[in-house]
């Protein structure tokens, strides 16, 4: 459960400063890169092995505080180093997205006693991304959905471990420090052993631990203070989903207001899967999110989720992962794809300043003529030297912006027979083999959600017909800005191929 804010900010510990674990490992302080509610992080060096590139970090709170007590107990009982390289050989995995525990130990400082762990370093979280690039790109987005899928490996490994999470979100969600393609689940001070000895918790309401959490992405049994379970867990990762994919969630303009959120929170499930669906951008698919939450609203409390049929979902095709790219904010410009909805699409061609330079100094009074003449024979020269940088600006840009695009038409292209025979343009799972409820609480969902098919609203009829799909595509492909920079390229090849020519023929 999350903290009442009742825990104090140590005081820093010096830059330096000799810490000694439990394991008789010693431990030099590196600079403070991070603190949270209730304690320190430090980079952290081996004094045996020393490294200017600091491999480890230190995490550091008061003695008294709970939840890097917390975060210790859950590494000790269920995250040692050789449980987690067991599970990885038995799932054949290439890595499990837990971080790596160290050591953990006391120290004293300025007559007050600190506890400290020694973890794995790694690199940026994704709520920073989120903070600098204002959102995530389609295929970002599409990337981070196949890594949930190695997200629900470091959930079910927890889940078999006796514990819980409870606290998923984008800001405990860490990129690799040497391989930033690995995502890593991280921060486990409020995780909550669930099933200890093997029993589980029974399902009870306590109105006074109501709403704890992190509210946007809780689950409703925290918002009826019940204790968290498996179905909490996979609940809150759907949440932060549908915020990645749609840029925000239905609830978030009443975040001062909990029982508003809950109320929002139940609507949304009891209404699937057309909550989820109107909620999409345009532009977007939600339909494998809705999916999701469709089979993870009908746990029971104490029910095992079908992990593999949830890694399935998110992931139908098995994609292999490729490399994340990040992109800062940027004015965006509206395509027309062929299902004749707007999507955003970053702007691709971005002349360099020394392009412009030439035109701002024909407009300066009192120029010269001689002036005049030694602009427009040094403009050529300035625009042969920045070719290179604006083709490949170019050419990444349409690749990013097509790909998406010819990914779209594949996937539709492959439900033609679907959209033929009036049934749903996704592929939907039978509630009533795993996802059906058990819990008295919860009432079953029903399978109506089966009946959705395909409409004019999507715009995919329209690319039922061969004829119909490649006249959209061509119309998309070139804009007017985009030709001008075609025909200019061209232009350019072609002299300089003449040139050339003509020196090959002469010499």
């Amino acid at each position: 459960m999350a903290p009442r804010n009742k825990y104090k900010l140590p005081v820093p510990l010096p830059e330096g400063k000799i810490l000694e674990d439990m394991e008789g490992n010693r431990w030099a302080l590196g600079k403070m890169i991070g603190s949270g509610g209730f304690g320190l992080i430090y980079l952290a060096f081996p004094t045996n092995k020393p490294n200017k590139d600091a491999r480890h970090v230190i995490k550091v709170e008061y003695q008294e505080n709970g939840p890097l007590f917390s975060e210790l107990k859950f590494y000790q009982r269920a995250a040692k180093r050789e449980y987690i390289h067991k599970w990885i050989g038995q799932r054949k995995l290439d890595y499990l997205g837990v971080p790596v525990f160290y050591g953990f130990g006391l120290t004293d400082f300025k007559g007050k006693s600190y506890r400290f762990m020694v973890m794995e370093r790694l690199g940026m979280d994704l709520q920073k991304h989120l903070d600098q690039n204002g959102t995530f790109k389609k295929s970002t987005v599409l990337q981070l959905g196949i890594r949930m899928v190695s997200l629900l490996d470091v959930l079910e490994y927890i889940h078999e471990n006796e514990y819980v999470h409870s606290d998923i979100k984008a800001a405990n969600l860490l990129l690799g420090y040497t391989n930033p393609d690995r995502v890593y689940l991280a921060d486990y001070g409020l995780s909550y052993r669930y099933c200890p000895n093997g029993i589980h918790k029974q399902y009870q309401e306590n109105p006074r631990k109501g709403h704890n959490g992190t509210i946007e992405f809780t689950s409703l049994d925290a918002h009826k203070g019940v204790a968290p379970s498996r179905r909490s867990d996979v609940e809150i990762l759907g949440y932060c989903m549908l915020r990645w994919l749609c840029g925000k969630l239905p609830w978030e303009t009443n975040l001062g207001d909990p029982m508003a959120v809950q109320t929002a929170k139940t609507n949304l499930l009891d209404e699937l899967p057309d909550s989820v669906l109107a909620w999409a951008p345009a532009g977007s698919s939600c339909c494998e999110l809705a999916q999701f939450l469709v089979c993870v609203h009908n746990l029971a409390y104490d029910e095992k989720p079908d992990y593999q049929k949830l890694k399935k979902i998110l992931n139908p095709d098995g994609a292999p992962f490729r490399p994340l790219e990040f992109f800062a904010k940027a004015p965006s410009v509206s395509v027309c794809t062929p299902t004749h909805q707007k999507v955003d699409s970053p702007r691709v061609t971005t002349k360099p300043a020394n392009e412009f330079s030439g035109k701002s100094t024909e407009k300066v009074s009192g120029e010269t003529s001689a002036a005049r003449r030694k602009e427009h024979a040094e403009r050529p020269a300035r625009a042969l030297r920045s070719t290179a940088a604006v083709q490949e600006n170019s050419r990444r840009g349409k690749i990013y912006e097509y790909s998406d695009l010819l990914s779209d038409m594949h996937s539709l292209r492959q439900t033609s027979s679907y959209m033929n025979s009036q049934t749903p343009y996704y592929k939907p799972y039978t509630p009533n083999l795993d996802c059906t409820s058990r819990d008295p609480i919860r009432k079953p969902r029903s399978a109506s959600w089966h009946r959705y098919a395909s409409t004019g609203d999507t715009g995919v009829t329209d690319l039922e017909s061969p004829s119909r799909l490649w006249p959209s595509v061509f119309q998309l492909t070139l804009s007017e800005e985009t030709k001008a920079d075609v025909y200019y390229y061209g232009l350019t090849i072609f002299c300089l191929l003449t040139l050339v020519c003509l020196a090959l023929y002469f010499l």
